[in-house]
C-alpha cells in the first residue's frame, strides 16, 4: 500500500527499534501533531493477565484531566437528601415528579439523565418521551 508524503515524513521522526517511556512517547506525539482537527491516540496495554479467570479481570474507567472538550448537562431525578447531593455535586436539574412533567412537556435539554433507586418508576415512565435520543 502506497503511503502519502506526511505519513512517511512524519514515520522517519520515530526509531522503531527503540521502546519509549509514557512521557517521551506523549511529548513526541504533541511534537508530531500536524492534522487540521483534533487528533486520537489508541493506547494498547499487554498486562499478561488470564481473562477466564474472575479474580484476573481488568476492568476501569478513566476521567482525562482535561476532559473531552464537551459540556455535559445531567438531570437527576431524586428527592430529600439525594437531591441536595446531586445540587452540590453540580446537576443542571434536579427534582422529583416536577422535572418529570417538565420532561414529559417536551424538555430535553440534557445529555444524561440519573435517577435515585426510589424515583426509578418515575424516570421508567419517560422512556417513550425521550426516545433514540436517551
Amino acid at each position: 500500500m502506497k503511503r502519502g508524503k506526511r505519513y512517511r515524513s512524519l514515520r522517519e521522526q520515530i526509531d522503531r527499534t527503540r521502546d519509549y517511556t509514557p512521557g517521551e512517547a506523549i511529548s513526541t506525539l504533541k511534537a508530531l501533531q500536524s492534522a487540521k482537527f483534533t487528533e486520537a491516540v489508541e493506547v494498547h496495554i499487554r498486562l499478561g493477565v488470564n481473562v477466564r479467570h474472575a479474580d484476573q479481570q481488568v476492568r476501569g474507567t478513566m476521567v482525562l484531566p482535561h476532559g473531552l472538550g464537551k459540556d455535559v448537562t445531567v438531570a437527576v431525578f431524586a428527592q430529600g437528601d439525594k437531591a441536595r447531593e446531586a445540587e452540590a455535586a453540580g446537576a443542571d436539574a434536579v427534582g422529583g415528579e416536577d422535572l418529570a412533567e417538565r420532561v414529559s412537556g417536551g424538555w430535553t435539554d440534557f445529555d444524561v439523565a440519573v435517577a435515585t433507586p426510589d424515583m426509578m418508576p418515575v424516570g421508567a415512565r419517560l422512556g417513550r418521551t425521550l426516545g433514540p435520543q436517551g
